[in-house]
């Protein structure tokens, strides 16, 4: 099973940060933004009644595979088809991850302590 999963959202220029401030509330930490242009013919923007804006922002954010859902559909509430921002969102699987360190613990999550080795335990008590 993948750690990571690729969360992709396309949306009008500009809106990258609603993007991100919604992953972020479901613990994304942090994302990179492509600026980009997005190409549509005049019959679809009538078939779908929307003006297809040129300019695209779109978000790359890398997340745990259990969140993934959650980001999901935080952006689409807050950045979908029916906002301001006109986002699609999608995901993609990742199979290898290098450069990402363990999140820190949580203050909700103390960090366990370790236990003293067995050597050092044995040494106290030849003492």
């Amino acid at each position: 099973m993948n750690n990571y999963e690729m969360v992709m959202c396309i949306v009008n220029a500009g809106f990258s940060e609603l993007v991100m401030d919604a992953a972020r509330e479901e613990g994304a930490r942090g994302g990179t933004v492509i600026h980009a242009r997005g190409t549509a013919n005049k019959d679809a923007e009538q078939f779908f009644h929307i003006a297809i804006q040129p300019d695209k922002d779109i978000v790359l954010i890398l997340v745990p595979s259990d969140i993934k859902d959650n980001v999901l559909h935080a952006i689409y509430r807050n950045a979908g088809l029916n906002s301001e921002g006109k986002g699609i969102a999608f995901s993609l699987p990742v199979d290898d991850v290098v450069g990402i360190s363990a999140p820190s613990p949580t203050p909700a999550e103390p960090a366990k302590s370790e236990e003293p080795k067995q050597e050092e335990s044995n040494k106290e008590d030849k003492k």
